[in-house]
């Protein structure tokens, strides 16, 4: 019924205890594969990304602490949204998101990035786990992370794929263009959230808690939940894809044309093929935010929006990302067989702006070209670097 009242206030994510998310693993767990064998160049792909986030203006008036955490990598983006009833207890909600996208991202840096001296790769299961086992802060999150694999062949010929693991409410779509270039952006694959008995307040969660918050948890649990109750999906992935990864905050606020309109008026048509500057990329996923805050607020009417959630939608902590797909060049590949080149981490920062500056052209740093979204650096460890698996 429509009202003219003021943002309706909904409650915060909830965490939900080892025994209630246990119960429901089988009915969460996804696993397909969506495989188009066309492929037209046998070439390797790589993400090239930015990220926007922002606490809603209410609650960031009120002192509250932004949870979210993002990652913008080559071969891995993700978005980790952390439970805010864990601050009752005097834990930073944000630290196990940012420590475990930190540790994805190592893990996929070892075993996804396209060299010829690379750590084994077994899926999207088995790297979450061992990320989730590398960490150690206390919390719960959320958790949506595309992967991007080069080794699948098909026909003996090259196909990259987007291997999606999905554990809570983070959602993740792609767009394409199915009509060639002249087409406009259109969904080709979407995630569902995962919420225990369907309330928006306690989705599946990835956690680390004590007896102050729960006497049966163990680490045990939440490793179950990640090789039972996660929803992993293979999709075959083309140069131009557009991939937007996002929290709650947004899917909970913004209906699926919404996102790929805003993409569209971003992305409008072009006659050539060429990777999208970052600052375009950047502006998506400022919009996508800005977009579903609006849903909270009255129109000139005095009328509520409708949203997916519900009219007046959710005021909630919202970080999106926002990735293209991209040829993997020379110049990545010269640049990661060089030891001093790692990733740059200001991306776990929960910053309001989103990316800085023209990330997305290649950079020459000492006659030498840099791939976006990278400085270099020296590693205190070895960089070193298998088809799509969805086993455990």
């Amino acid at each position: 019924m429509a009202s003219r009242r003021g943002p309706v206030q909904r409650s915060p994510t909830f965490f939900v205890g080892a025994e209630k998310q246990k119960k429901d693993l089988d009915a969460f767990q996804r696993r397909e594969q969506q495989l188009a064998e066309v492929y037209y160049k046998n070439k390797p792909l790589c993400f090239n990304a930015c990220t926007y986030q922002r606490t809603h203006p209410v609650k960031a008036n009120a002192g509250h602490r932004d949870a979210d955490a993002t990652l913008v990598s080559p071969m891995a983006v993700g978005v980790a949204d952390g439970v805010s009833q864990i601050e009752e207890y005097g834990i930073d909600s944000s630290e196990l998101p940012t420590e475990l996208l930190r540790q994805c991202e190592e893990l996929a840096f070892d075993q996804l990035l396209p060299r010829k001296s690379h750590a084994p790769y077994h899926g999207p299961i088995p790297l979450v786990r061992e990320a989730f086992c590398n960490t150690e802060c206390m919390g719960s999150t959320t958790l949506v992370l595309a992967l991007l694999d080069n080794s699948t062949r098909i026909h003996g010929k090259l196909h990259p794929m987007i291997a999606v693991i999905s554990i809570g409410d983070c959602e993740l779509v792609i767009l394409r263009r199915l009509q060639g270039r002249s087409g406009p952006l259109e969904l080709v694959f979407h995630t569902e959230m995962q919420r225990v008995d369907g309330h928006c307040q306690t989705p599946l969660q990835l956690a680390r808690v004590d007896e102050r918050i729960d006497a049966q948890f163990h680490d045990s649990i939440t490793v179950e939940v990640i090789e039972r109750g996660s929803a992993v999906h293979c999709i075959s992935a083309y140069e131009g894809d557009i991939v937007i990864v996002g929290s709650d905050g947004v899917f909970d606020n913004l209906y699926l044309d919404e996102v790929a309109a805003i993409a569209n008026t971003v992305l409008p048509p072009s006659s050539t093929q060429r990777p999208t500057h970052s600052s375009q990329l950047t502006n998506m996923s400022k919009r996508i935010v800005e977009a579903a805050h609006q849903k909270t607020r009255a129109t000139a009417g005095g009328f509520l929006p409708e949203a997916p959630i519900g009219r007046g939608g959710k005021m909630d902590d919202t970080s999106c990302v926002v990735a293209e797909i991209i040829e993997w060049t020379e110049a990545h590949q010269k640049l990661y067989a060089r030891e001093e080149f790692i990733p740059k981490w200001s991306n776990f920062w929960h910053c309001q702006v989103g990316c800085e500056g023209d990330e997305n052209e290649l950079q020459e740093y000492d006659g030498e070209m840099t791939p976006p979204g990278f400085h270099r650096k020296r590693s205190k460890r070895p960089l070193v670097s298998h088809p799509l698996r969805l086993h455990n």
